[in-house]
Order: C-alpha cells, then sequence, then structure tokens
C-alpha cells in the first residue's frame, strides 16, 4: 500500500512519531471496537506495499448529468496503481502495473457525448498502460478509485451566472454555483492506494477539525487521487464511493451506512410520532393585524396541505407529511374576525405562532413620484408675390393717364385683386394672414400693381405633468387625471329600410401612472410601470354628425431598477421636422432675380421632445427582522 499526502504538515513531528501513528492505527483496527472516535489532531500514515500486476478488463465511457465526462477503468482484480496527470489539453492516465489487451488497444471518438473530452487513446507505454484524454475548453478532473474500478470525472469549469432574463441555462449556471459554494474547506491532495477508509477519515478529521465518530460498519479500503479539492468534498467522495453518509451534529460527524442511518433516523421519527399522538390537543387563536385570514390560510395549505383536506382514509398519512401542523391539527380561517383558529399539540402551536408572526407584518411602502415633460419649438415661413399689368387704367379726372402714381399697404388688401395676373400670396405652412407691401405704378393708359407678401411664425412651450402615488410593497397603485371626450358614432342604416342611429360615445383622454413596486434586499426598488398622457390636438369634423376628436397619446410601459430616491429618465422621444415649399410658374420662376415675383416659398420647422421621469421613495413601516 502506497500513500501520499500534500498537505501543510510539520515534517519533524511526522518525522518523530511515523511509526507510533502507524502501529496505533493497526492496533485500533485489530481491536474491532463498535465505534472509533478520531481525534482532530491524529495523523497515521500508511506504509508502501508492492501493488501486484492486473489486467485492464474494460474502459467505458459515460456523460454526466452535469455534462461532465466519465472514464471507467475495470481490471481484473485489486491492486492497480493508476497515476492522473495534466498535459496542456490533455489528461494523461498512467497504470504502470496494468497491462491492455490488444481488444482494447484503440481510439474512442467521444464527441457526440457533449462534454470537454473529445478522444480517447488506450495504448500500452512500456509495462503497463496508458490513456490519454484529448479535451476542449476549460475543465476541472477528479479520480477516485473503488474496489476493482478507476473513475476519472472531467467537468467543465462553471462560469459566473449571467445576470438577466431567468431561463434555462441561467438557472443551471445558478446551481452549479451554489453546489460548488456548498463546499468551503481546505483544499488538499490526497493520493491513496488501496488505504482503509477509517485512516482517510482520520485525516479528514485532521484536516477539518472536528471530531469524527465511524460506526464499526465502516468497513473496506478505497484507492483514488485528488487534486486541490475541500476536504468537505474529499470527504463526500470517500463516502459516495463506500455508500456511506454522514451526520453532523455541532462539532462531530457520525460516519455509517446509508440504510444504517436511515434505519436510525426512521426509528426516531416513529418514536416522535408516537408521543405526540399521546399528547392532549389544545385551541388557540391568532388574531392576523396586517394581512388577510384566509390569505394565509390559503398560503399554508398550499404549501403543506393543512388543514380540511378531505378525500377520505387518505387524508391522515398526507398529514403527518408536513411540518406546520401534527396529523390531529386543524386550522380554520374566520373572515368576519380576520382571526386563525389553530388545534394541535402545544408544540406545534408555538410553531405556528412563530411562523405567522413573520407573515403577518405590515409591509413598507414606496412613493413614487413622476414627471413629464413635453418640450415643443415650431417656425414657419412663407413668401410670396402678386402682381398686375392693366393698360386701361385712365383717371376720369383728366381724361388721360397719370404719369405715375402708387400706394405702399402693410396687409394684403391693399391692391384690388382686379387686374391681377399672377396670384401667388404668402400662406403655405402659415395660419395668420400675411402683411404685404403694394406699390402701385400709374402712367398713360398703363398701370402696375405689385404686393409681396410675408408671414414668419414661431412658437416656443414646455407642458409638465406631475403624477404622485403612494402604495405598498408588490401591491398595484394607479392614478389617473383627465377628462371623457364625446363623439357620435353611426349604426344600422343598412338594408331592409333600417334608419341609421347616432350614438354619442365616449373616449379617455388622461394623464395616467400605474405602477407595482418591489422593494429589494439592497435598498433599491424594482418598478413595473405604465404611464400615459393623452391630450386632444384638435377635432375633425363630420358632415353631418358632429366633430372627432384627434388625440395624442405618449404611453410608456416597462420595468426599471431604481435606486432609493434616485431619479432616472425612463422614456424619452425626440421628433424633428423641416419641410419646404416652393409653388412657382413654369419657366418664369426660373428667372433670376425677377423669378421671385413668379413664385411663392415656404418654410416650416418643428421640433417636439418628451422625456419621462421617475423617482421612488421608501417609506419604512416593517421593523427589520
Amino acid at each position: 500500500m502506497t500513500f501520499s499526502k500534500a498537505l501543510s504538515l510539520r515534517p519533524a513531528r511526522r518525522q518523530a512519531m511515523v511509526h507510533a501513528r502507524a502501529l496505533g492505527v493497526a492496533l485500533a483496527l485489530a481491536c474491532g471496537s463498535p465505534f472509533m472516535a478520531f481525534a482532530a489532531n491524529t495523523v497515521p500514515d500508511a506504509a508502501v506495499q508492492p501493488a501486484a500486476t492486473v489486467a485492464v478488463t474494460k474502459v467505458d465511457f459515460k456523460r454526466g448529468d452535469d455534462g461532465a465526462g466519465r472514464l471507467i477503468l475495470q481490471f481484473d482484480g485489486q491492486g492497480a496503481s493508476p497515476d492522473l496527470r495534466t498535459q496542456g489539453n490533455d489528461v494523461v492516465v498512467d497504470v504502470g502495473n496494468a497491462t491492455l489487451p490488444a481488444e482494447l488497444q484503440r481510439p474512442l471518438n467521444v464527441v457526440d457525448f457533449a462534454t470537454p473530452v473529445q478522444r480517447i487513446d488506450a495504448r500500452p507505454s512500456g509495462h503497463g498502460s496508458q490513456l490519454v484524454l484529448s479535451t476542449q475548453g476549460a475543465f476541472e478532473s477528479l479520480a477516485y478509485q473503488t474496489g476493482n474500478e478507476y473513475v476519472v470525472e472531467i467537468a467543465p469549469r462553471q462560469e459566473a451566472s449571467a445576470t438577466g432574463s431567468v431561463t434555462a441555462k441561467t438557472v443551471a449556471q445558478a446551481a452549479a454555483a451554489v453546489a460548488a459554494r456548498g463546499y468551503s474547506g481546505k483544499p488538499v491532495t490526497f493520493n491513496f492506494q488501496d488505504v482503509p477508509v477509517r485512516t482517510v477519515l482520520q485525516l479528514v478529521a485532521e484536516e477539518s477539525g472536528l471530531n469524527l465518530v465511524a460506526s464499526d460498519t465502516v468497513q473496506g479500503s478505497v484507492t483514488l487521487r485528488l487534486v486541490n479539492v475541500p476536504w468537505d468534498q474529499a470527504l463526500d467522495i470517500v463516502l459516495r464511493a463506500k455508500g456511506l453518509d454522514k451526520r453532523r451534529d455541532g462539532g462531530v460527524i457520525w460516519v455509517a451506512p446509508q440504510a444504517e442511518l436511515a434505519k436510525f433516523e426512521q426509528d426516531k421519527e416513529d418514536a416522535r410520532i408516537a408521543l405526540e399522538e399521546r399528547e392532549n390537543l389544545v385551541t388557540d387563536y391568532i388574531q392576523i393585524n396586517y394581512h388577510n385570514a384566509d390569505a394565509i390560510f390559503k398560503a399554508l395549505t398550499e404549501a403543506k396541505g393543512i388543514g380540511n383536506r378531505g378525500g377520505g382514509s387518505g387524508g391522515s398519512g398526507g398529514q403527518r407529511e408536513n411540518g406546520f401542523l401534527s396529523s390531529r391539527g386543524m386550522i380554520v380561517a374566520d373572515e368576519r374576525t380576520n382571526t386563525l383558529m389553530i388545534s394541535d399539540i402545544p408544540k406545534k402551536i408555538a410553531q405556528m405562532r412563530e411562523l405567522i408572526a413573520v407573515i403577518d407584518r405590515p409591509v413598507d411602502q414606496v412613493l413614487i413620484e413622476g414627471r413629464i415633460v413635453i418640450a415643443t419649438d415650431t417656425f414657419a415661413r412663407d413668401l410670396g408675390a402678386r402682381f398686375g399689368v392693366n393698360v386701361n387704367n385712365m383717371n376720369p379726372a383728366t381724361g388721360r393717364g397719370d404719369a405715375y402714381g402708387g400706394t405702399l399697404g402693410t396687409n394684403g388688401n391693399t391692391i384690388t385683386d382686379r387686374g391681377l395676373n399672377v396670384n401667388l400670396p404668402a400662406g403655405t405652412f402659415t395660419n395668420t394672414a400675411p402683411g404685404a407691401i403694394a406699390y402701385t405704378l400709374l402712367r398713360g393708359g398703363f398701370s402696375l400693381d405689385v404686393e409681396l407678401s410675408a408671414m414668419q411664425e414661431e412658437g416656443r412651450g414646455e407642458v409638465v405633468s406631475n403624477p404622485r402615488i403612494v402604495t405598498a410593497n408588490q401591491r398595484e397603485g394607479v392614478i389617473k387625471q383627465g377628462k371623457e371626450i364625446g363623439y357620435v358614432t353611426i349604426s344600422g342604416g343598412g338594408g331592409a329600410g333600417g334608419a341609421a342611429t347616432a350614438n354619442v360615445q365616449f373616449k379617455e383622454v388622461v394623464l395616467e401612472l400605474k405602477v407595482t413596486p418591489t422593494i429589494t434586499q439592497d435598498n433599491r426598488v424594482f418598478l413595473n410601470m405604465n404611464v400615459k398622457k393623452d391630450e386632444v390636438q384638435e377635432f375633425m369634423d363630420v358632415d353631418n354628425y358632429g366633430n372627432v376628436p384627434v388625440i395624442n397619446r405618449r404611453e410608456i410601459n416597462t420595468a426599471v431598477l431604481v435606486d432609493d430616491g434616485q431619479t432616472v429618465v425612463i422614456g424619452g422621444v425626440y421628433e424633428f421636422s423641416d419641410r419646404s415649399s416652393v409653388s412657382k410658374v413654369p419657366f418664369l420662376g426660373d428667372i433670376p432675380f425677377l423669378g421671385n415675383l413668379f413664385k411663392k416659398r415656404g418654410r416650416s420647422k418643428d421640433k417636439a421632445e418628451l422625456l419621462v421621469f421617475v423617482t421612488p421613495k421608501i417609506l419604512r413601516v416593517a421593523k427589520p427582522n
């Protein structure tokens, strides 16, 4: 038997006491006492024994539940001494005292198993055998031996769990991370060759600093190689390999076969149930203050099936499985007084009181303040011209045309519309009557009327809405303010002489804030919210039926995580439009300079921006645990 242990031990002390410890272990094993207690400060050393020559009878490969590749070597007897090492992306297993038959000397392609192992090459090496496992990606290796089997596990190295939506992959990653965090012992390295299980347990006891008690039924030997494995994980591997289990009570670990532990716990549970069956029942009333008694009763019933189950003879057995009440216990909810009535043994009633005290607590509240800002900026400009020539314009007083004459005006009515040959006044994008500059030239039966019109409009506006609402944690709150706009709809009027009927319907035009807050443990607020801001833009005329409103609708539906008291912009829309228009007389409008008299031009720019701000503030009501 060979044994090596890579741990931070004191070499001088080990050399001085190695023979005494080995003798003590041998005497303890020979005595056959019912239990053997290992103190945390005793460490045995195994003697070195020569290994016998064996042969490999089977090379098998399987995929584990966690995506790990598992190589299983079977020998025709005990005494094989495999050695595991890592070379780059390869894991090499050398068995110096095991021969490999010719029928097993072949490569195995294991890509389809979807594990880190891609290929296995089995070949003889000197007087023994060698297996090379070619891997891909990051991995962790683990090997252990029991009886005539040697198992090598190549598991993918778990990455950090992704933050985001809950999927099967993220749940699996989180479960793997939790499982990995379950072992927190100091890393150890073991290389055992056919060492008694009790010796391994004694080594684990020293590394853990715990007292370990093994049943006298713990027997047999184990061979395994572990590199930088937490001691508590190494203990689980040894127990699993030998069909053992453990129970921990404070600083003491009891190790025994699984069947023995199961029988002990079953006998203990049967004794507890028998004691409860003989205990008298009492009735107690628990007043619910901050919750609903019926809701708590429903939650407890769905969790463990307590209360009036019904369904015949199977109910009693099912009652024993729950941990809230005993098999004879019963709970009833009184909706009128918001009280729970419990009938059970005193121990269970005390547990129920403690449980309900945790559930029936005031919940924190959240003040959500929203700001909806709508900013607009508009610009419009129109330029136009009107002119005409008239050769019949005579002066009635003199009977002849004047040498010249003219008028100047600032509105569009200075010059009459008679005699205008080109009529292109401003007014494409602007809504106000344009200003005009007019000039009239009269000369001997000839008149020239010219009018230039222009209008420019600018507008800036800002609308700020500030809804606020207070709601309990994880309870939806809704606040709305606005009005309902009535409009007419027509029904009927089809065939068979049916008369059309006018109906008045109403449409909500409101400012609405709907939110469901969830307070997290790190003092932040998760908001699932809907913000709506409607307004009537204009009314559209429908012949014979009145007006129909045109509604501008702005809405945000989102979920966001915000710190307590932090203001965040949850949405924004920016709109910009730039339009231009030219109306002109063909050919004449393209003449340089003079062409402006034969055209009208317009330019319009509109800017609109919508921003929604949200600020949650936690209002502490519940007392911390």
